[in-house]
């Protein structure tokens, strides 16, 4: 089921907060969350049953892990050894079933390639959101065998991993800062102003994704599929259209999933906060998967050693991180090219060899630029990034950089253009059809350079979260929420799945 879909926002969403508030006002707690917990579930079954059984598996083994180190006694003589066992049994078993469902056929296939075997790949379907629930629950465990964390209830266990506006495509939420919100029973009463604003970062969020992500991907799709045909100024459009819709989806989606979050009176950590406002790529980390940066800091780079080790080491574990993260997106070296990519630039800043003026830094840059040409170096290898984030192989990645340093034109831009053809253009096109047919194709070109401008005026303004937070919900305001809400429900006719579904 799709936060931007009909059955979601008419049906499960109303259903699932009347049963909520309902069994909480006849102080009915454990059946709220029982409730809340089953349709969650039906939340995640919804796109496929079979996926069910993977995550409750997961679940279990993960919870009978947890219960049986409350088994072992404080006085315990191997007390010590118990846990090591319980760490690396938790890992494996988190790991291995990751592994499995997303890295297995792209192992056999590299194992097939560089021994010359020809074992038989086997397709596995790669279920809805395994990288986000395994590495919440892989946090859960790895705290528990370290004495970090209690043993908590089933229940509210299963709460706290299938809560649906999370499960699917993050944030990753740690135990410690969800469990205590469910436990506690002044958060169970209806909070309208918590509420209010729910509606509104949900709105503001589902407006990013149907309105601005998902046109934009009609150029991204159509130009990546045309990657050998492409000259330079095209190119530069396809990639800038594909870096403003993975923006605004993963910003849409972070913002339904904080709203939603909201409209329980549950608080989800921010995921994600203008990233592209960033003058180097250290800050556009600290700003984008915030909470996937937060996992790998904690659970990968410092029992690496982190910074203790030394200078080098620091920037070895930097980059081994950055490698993994790319790994984590997706089983193709694709996704490995540009974690590594990443990995360089930001072990690049950590040398400090160039800094931006005016920021705060713990060790002194040699030389200095202005943070507008810092912003213009980030935001420009951020893109040249995801020629391999997006290219479905090796080949058309580098084709890509062929196109764009080529410097040739064959006029295709004005084709990419063309697949703006959009109902909301539909009047504006009929007319310039009938008086001048001639300049129809202008008119995409326009819009589409309308549209670039629009999405750079609006990474420089407040975010969603920042207007919901600290703005006051004027009439006003409620207003351009109920038209962008309508506008919404009418362009939900074609619904497409969120991109780090894919992750």
């Amino acid at each position: 089921m799709l936060f931007n879909s009909y059955i979601f926002i008419f049906l499960f969403l109303p259903v699932v907060l009347l049963g909520w508030y309902g069994c909480n006002h006849y102080h009915q707690y454990k059946l709220a969350n029982l409730f809340l917990a089953g349709m969650s579930l039906w939340f995640y079954g919804y796109f496929n049953v079979s996926y069910l059984a993977v995550i409750l598996i997961s679940i279990g083994l993960n919870y009978t892990l947890s219960f049986l180190l409350t088994l072992i006694h404080e006085d315990t003589m191997h007390r010590k050894a118990l846990y090591r066992i319980g760490l690396f049994s938790g890992i494996g078993l988190n790991l291995g079933i990751l592994f499995y469902f997303k890295y297995y056929d792209f192992f056999i296939e590299n194992m097939n390639y560089v021994f010359r075997t020809d074992y038989t790949l086997k397709h596995i379907l790669l279920p809805l959101g395994i990288s986000f629930f395994t590495f919440q629950q892989l946090s859960f465990v790895i705290d528990r065998c370290l004495g970090k964390s209690k043993h908590y209830s089933l229940l509210n266990y299963v709460t706290f991993v299938t809560f649906f506006p999370q499960l699917i495509a993050g944030p990753i939420v740690l135990y410690k800062e969800m469990i205590p919100q469910f436990e506690d029973l002044s958060r169970r009463h209806f909070d309208a102003s918590s509420f209010a604003r729910g509606i509104y970062l949900f709105v503001l969020g589902l407006t990013k994704k149907v309105l601005l992500a998902d046109t934009f991907a009609l150029v991204a799709n159509y130009g990546f599929a045309q990657t050998f045909s492409l000259d330079s100024i095209s190119t530069v459009a396809v990639i800038l259209a594909y870096t403003f819709e993975l923006y605004f989806d993963f910003s849409g989606y972070s913002d339904m999933a904080i709203g939603l979050g909201r409209m329980f009176n549950i608080e989800l950590p921010v995921n994600f906060n203008a990233p592209y406002r960033s003058c180097s790529v250290k800050e556009f980390w600290q700003r984008w998967h915030i909470t996937l940066s937060r996992f790998f800091i904690t659970y990968v780079y410092i029992p690496l050693g982190g910074s203790r080790k030394g200078r080098a080491r620091m920037l070895l574990n930097t980059f081994l991180v950055f490698l993994l993260s790319g790994l984590w997106h997706g089983a193709a070296w694709t996704y490995v090219a540009w974690g590594a990519m990443q990995g360089l630039l930001v072990v690049w800043d950590n040398l400090g060899i160039i800094g931006i003026s005016g920021r705060e830094e713990k060790r002194p840059a040699r030389f200095h630029i202005p943070p507008w040409l810092g912003w213009i170096f980030t935001f420009t290898l951020f893109n040249l990034s995801l020629f391999f984030f997006r290219s479905q192989s090796m080949a058309g990645a580098i084709q890509l950089f062929k196109n764009l340093f080529s410097g040739s034109y064959n006029g295709k831009i004005y084709e990419i253009a063309a697949q703006l053809d959009i109902s909301e253009l539909y009047v504006v096109k009929q007319m310039f059809d009938l008086a001048a047919p001639d300049f129809v194709r202008y008119l995409y070109l326009v819009f589409l350079l309308l549209l670039f401008a629009l999405s750079f005026f609006l990474v420089f303004r407040p975010t969603a979260y920042e207007r919901t937070v600290r703005g006051e919900l004027t009439s006003r305001r409620c207003w351009l929420i109920c038209i962008l809400f309508v506008w919404c429900i009418v362009s939900l006719s074609q619904v497409s799945t969120f991109l780090y579904f894919n992750f």
